[in-house]
């Protein structure tokens, strides 16, 4: 059986960084291929496409990324495990084990195939916990060289996805759970670059970070965490369905001075 994630190792001198991308994976286990409608799962709509290769740039700055290879489909990295709502305010989001896609679409092809309790647990034990550990296990390396290290989380969402939000989103949204999961100084780097950037950028609204970001940013314990959500149309065509090595490129160079900046404050704090 493949692995569930995949990482890519920083080329020369790492640095207490790394970059998780949990719903850029298109892949389905052999069991389950059979489980879902054939139509939707030749391109789930709710996949964050792209994401690891927009943040290719990452390793040449010592940068260690670790991506998922399978489908949000198949279990959502970026949920609570307990199935427990990240929020409580009425908004429809889509759970661990999603039965429908981002615009309330069956993925599965009967209820005879949607997973049951067992179903779910063999799901955290395959391909969930293994996730999380090996990005436990990234994080606890880096902190035998560095004191201070910093997980961040990349996602991308459509412009517009009506059943989460009535209005478009903005192009980024910096989260960390208000201001929890990270020092005050990373915070301030990060929304600093993105809002010099001419971007529309909002902070923890509509989104604080998922389950990820606050599961380990713990920066009482020297390990930090902020999610970027941006809008596809940044480093996608129009479309939201064809990668745009133009607007990536133009996304890159925003990121990159940003990490930079992110690499120095950690060694500062």
């Amino acid at each position: 059986m493949n692995e569930p994630f995949h990482i890519i190792n920083p080329k020369g001198q790492r640095v207490p960084i790394v970059i998780s991308v949990p719903h850029c994976g298109v892949k389905f286990p052999s069991e389950l291929k059979n489980s879902y409608h054939k139509d939707l799962m030749q391109q789930p709509d709710d996949t964050d496409w792209f994401v690891h290769q927009l943040y290719e740039f990452a390793s040449e700055l010592g940068i260690t990324i670790i991506h998922a290879n399978y489908s949000r489909w198949v279990i959502d990295l970026n949920r609570d495990p307990e199935s427990a709502p990240l929020y409580n305010d009425g908004r429809i989001i889509t759970g661990l084990t999603t039965l429908t896609d981002f615009f309330g679409k069956d993925i599965y092809i009967d209820e005879e195939h949607t997973p049951n309790k067992q179903e779910v647990d063999r799901r955290l034990k395959e391909y969930y916990w293994p996730y999380y550990n090996k990005i436990e296990g990234l994080l606890s390396d880096l902190k035998t060289e560095f004191d201070d290290v910093l997980l961040w989380d990349a996602h991308s969402i459509r412009q517009s996805v009506k059943t989460i939000r009535k209005d478009d989103f903005p192009d980024l949204i910096l989260g960390n759970n208000d201001e929890k999961t990270a020092h005050q100084n990373l915070i301030k780097v990060a929304l600093y670059g993105l809002k010099d950037s001419g971007h529309t950028v909002t902070h923890n609204t509509p989104f604080k970070g998922g389950h990820i970001t606050r599961y380990f940013g713990k920066p009482e314990n020297g390990i930090h965490a902020l999610q970027l959500e941006m809008v596809k149309k940044l480093y996608m065509e129009d479309d939201e369905l064809i990668f745009s090595e133009d607007r990536a490129n133009n996304m890159r160079k925003m990121l990159i001075p940003i990490f930079e900046n992110l690499i120095k404050s950690l060694n500062q704090l």
